[in-house]
């Protein structure tokens, strides 16, 4: 029978379970499961069915077995911010709010008011300020009295709450909880001081663990419900992005990363945090990476937008295919309107059809007609805004950065990496699309000593992935267009 470890990726639209295996220095993945992620709605408000996710866990372990495989070990990681309370009973407090529900809206700015104004607070977490940040989702529940701290034991971010599920042990990884802006990005622990200032129990934050190390065995009760023997949680790096930078199949640091999926994330690996006025105003972020290493990044939305637009098109009872869409963009003349896709009014679901199309009006611009103008549309923007954030993140970057390594499903999509390079005036390294599973699956292994250095999992991943480069063209024309681009949206 042969060993594997048992990989949990979940996003914010849909979860797999993927086994892998190391074979002659190169790792050997199969897909057991994929299943959608949404989010579930109860009245005015969004939730996680963290009890599916659960459940789809339970039969990913279920058909890896039947399929004739041994689990050496379970690893979950997943999107940022979002949390479980676990009461004193060792129940959950209900569903976990979604991050895109409307509780935080105005949380912000009532929090700079009440709690820490926002420079002081970027000053202690070196976090970009945004409201889905699980600081301001634990201010607004507490100001709308949907929590109470006296019945509370502790917070679980939610591969952290899965993995109580599994184990029945409490703990918190640091990757995912650097999402929170409740960490000290120095001390690499809570910011107790920060914390004490809400009025938040400080015996509610778990000890922090690092990504290799053991968060416990499968619980018996687990156990004998699937009939499996125990085997071990392995505390990953639980934030997806996370995991996925662990594994990009790079050489030395003269690069940059850019995370293409339904969020799009550019960045840097450094030792340190870089917290400065200038990152403040830049809206960059500081989150924890494996080994010691600071994900120096700027979140921007990715493709959120398209996904909406998808989402809007179904619902008149359209079929739409993902890859005849990119091959329509790819036909549709360049430049012809832009979107800042980080507008506010785009972060929220909804009808995006007449969002952006209120959009386009309100800046003087022609309504895309056809779905591959809307498509090309959107690839430019995420292109242009990818340039932007790259003018800046040189700025900050301790070194030159000579290329971007692309990573993430967005990276099969050959007419978005084409326009990156092109607008960014760098050659993209893309791949691999699996970068989080990959990077979920080796830390797993080198937990388990499989491999003995963080150093190994990047050669694994260089050895088994095959990237594509695409080198940048029409460096004058997409000159020119990014001139537009940044007076159209009011960019700076």
């Amino acid at each position: 029978m042969k060993k594997v470890f048992l990989a949990i990726d979940l996003g914010a639209t849909s979860g797999r379970g993927i086994i892998g295996f190391l074979q002659n220095k190169k790792l050997e993945t199969i897909e057991i499961n994929r299943f959608p992620n949404d989010f579930v709605q109860d009245e005015d408000h969004f939730f996680w069915n963290i009890y599916m996710l659960y459940a789809e866990i339970l039969k990913s372990i279920e058909l890896t077995i039947k399929q004739g495989y041994e689990i050496q070990s379970i690893g979950i990681d997943t999107w940022g911010v979002d949390f479980v309370w676990l009461d004193k009973k060792g129940d959950f407090c209900g569903l976990p709010y979604a991050y895109r529900d409307n509780l935080t809206i105005g949380m912000m700015h009532q929090f700079s008011k009440e709690v820490m104004e926002d420079e002081r607070l970027y000053g202690h977490t070196g976090i970009q300020l945004m409201e889905i940040n699980s600081i301001y989702q634990i201010y607004a529940q507490t100001k709308t009295h949907k929590v109470s701290f006296e019945n509370v034991q502790s917070i679980l971010f939610i591969p952290d709450a899965l993995a109580y599920i599994l184990t029945g042990k409490v703990s918190v990884e640091y990757t995912i909880a650097s999402t929170s802006a409740l960490l000290d990005p120095y001390k690499r622990n809570w910011d107790k001081k920060l914390i004490q200032k809400m009025g938040i129990p400080q015996n509610i934050f778990p000890p922090i663990m690092q990504p290799g190390e053991f968060k416990g065995n499968l619980s018996r009760q687990v156990a004998a419900f699937i009939n499996v023997k125990p085997f071990p949680v392995v505390s990953v790096a639980s934030h997806d992005t996370a995991s996925a930078v662990a594994a990009i199949p790079a050489f030395g640091n003269e690069w940059a990363f850019l995370s293409l999926g339904t969020w799009s994330l550019m960045g840097i690996e450094v030792i340190e945090p870089i917290i400065d006025q200038q990152t403040f105003e830049d809206s960059f972020t500081n989150e924890g990476g494996v080994n010691g290493t600071i994900r120096f990044l700027k979140n921007i939305t990715g493709f959120w937008l398209l996904e909406q637009c998808i989402d809007c098109w179904e619902k008149e009872g359209e079929s739409i295919s993902y890859d005849q869409l990119v091959k329509e963009a790819s036909q549709v003349p360049p430049f012809l309107r832009y979107i800042d896709v980080d507008e506010p009014l785009f972060s929220a679901g909804g009808d995006m059809l007449r969002k952006m199309a209120g959009y386009f009006i309100q800046t003087k611009q022609t309504v895309p007609i056809t779905k591959g103008e809307w498509a090309r549309c959107i690839f430019e923007s995420l292109a242009m805004k990818y340039r932007l954030t790259l003018e800046k993140l040189v700025h900050h970057a301790p070194f030159p950065i000579q290329k971007i390594h692309a990573i993430g499903g967005g990276t099969k999509n050959t007419l978005l990496c084409q326009l990156a390079a092109n607008a960014t005036g760098l050659p993209i390294i893309a791949g691999p699309a699996e970068a989080t599973a990959t990077g979920n699956i080796l830390l797993q292994a080198y937990a388990l000593q499989e491999l003995g250095s963080y150093e190994e999992i990047r050669e694994i991943s260089r050895n088994t992935h095959q990237t594509k480069t695409y080198i940048p063209e029409d460096g004058l024309v997409w000159n020119e267009a990014y001139e537009q681009y940044k007076h159209i949206c009011g960019t700076k």
